[in-house]
């Protein structure tokens, strides 16, 4: 009977002591880790929170960039940090359910080493192909790869990019065949496929939605639930013929395992209040992404989801990192 009146006075005395660090939470500066250089979707969500944050949490939220080995760097420091909600880690999909299927040895777990906080963008992706291709819409796309097998080409930013990997899923929904063509971020691969030297290219709207309107390259899809905004005239997957086909990337806000749950709750329901200004959503939409809100356990099942389904793509394609 001591024993069991001595655990219950230790759980009611964490109890206490973590509803005590969450009232007092923050009283110094966050820091948000981005595996991403500067630029580009995940850095851009980042820098969508950081401000609004603050201000609902009447605190400074800093934005630390720290890119370098595929997403680990940033992903080992996070794991590593102290947890205190004061150390959290701005999630790509790409890395969080790409890596654990490309890495043997992975240096984290996606699961036993971070808490999810919330879900902050999505982005769709678009199917762009030059202008050469004889071909309009993306029913006239499969046909033509499916009568041509092996003379398209196709970019990608890297071996195990999500443009890498949607576009083996995209070739594996429609049993066609292009050839790989990987590179080392958007900018060189726009570049090639405005020139013809790559015909196809699946990827982020900021990397294409301004050559698909001035005609430099045809839109044939999005491949989200909704068509983009700023390319209203290209219709979704599901409108084109090929519902089963969706792609979207996430970028997410999580913490160290073990950051106390009262912590956790208060970061949520700040990051929710401050996703619904609207000026974060008129950001987002000049950016070409989507603010959209899951909560903690939303988060989860959405990765716990998605971990096997980009295991099994992955083997299939028998992609690898270099």
């Amino acid at each position: 009977m001591r024993l069991i009146n001595r655990v219950i006075t230790i759980l009611l005395g964490l109890g206490l002591a973590n509803l005590a660090i969450a009232q007092s939470f923050p009283d110094h500066a966050i820091t948000l880790i981005v595996p991403n250089p500067p630029g580009g979707l995940v850095d851009t969500s980042a820098r969508l929170l950081s401000e609004p944050l603050g201000r609902v949490l009447n605190e400074t939220v800093i934005v630390e960039n720290k890119p370098g080995a595929s997403g680990n760097t940033a992903y080992q420091f996070v794991a590593k940090a102290k947890p205190d909600g004061y150390t959290l880690l701005i999630s790509y999909s790409g890395y969080h359910v790409g890596n654990p299927a490309l890495m043997d040895k992975l240096p984290w777990d996606p699961l036993k080493d971070f808490a999810p906080i919330a879900l902050l963008t999505v982005s769709t992706n678009v199917i762009a192909v030059h202008p050469s291709i004889p071909v309009n819409n993306l029913k006239e796309l499969i046909a033509y790869a499916k009568a041509n097998p092996g003379k398209l080409n196709y970019a990608s930013q890297g071996n195990g990019s999500v443009s890498h990997i949607g576009t083996e899923i995209f070739k594996q929904t429609t049993g066609i065949e292009m050839v790989h063509v990987p590179y080392k971020g958007s900018g060189p691969a726009i570049q090639d496929v405005l020139a013809g030297q790559v015909q196809v290219f699946i990827t982020t709207p900021p990397s294409v939605m301004q050559h698909v309107q001035t005609g430099k390259l045809k839109g044939l899809a999005v491949t989200g639930k909704t068509r983009h905004p700023s390319m209203p005239n290209v219709p979704t997957t599901a409108e084109a013929g090929l519902p089963s086909f969706q792609l979207e990337s996430w970028v997410a806000l999580y913490a160290p395992a073990s950051t106390p749950a009262p912590v956790i709750a208060k970061l949520s329901e700040a990051v929710k209040k401050s996703l619904e200004q609207a000026e974060v959503k008129q950001r987002a939409d000049t950016a070409g992404v989507e603010v959209r809100y899951l909560n903690p356990q939303q988060m989860d099942a959405l990765l716990k989801k998605e971990l096997p389904y980009w295991n099994k793509v992955i083997k299939a394609a028998n992609i690898k990192l270099d």
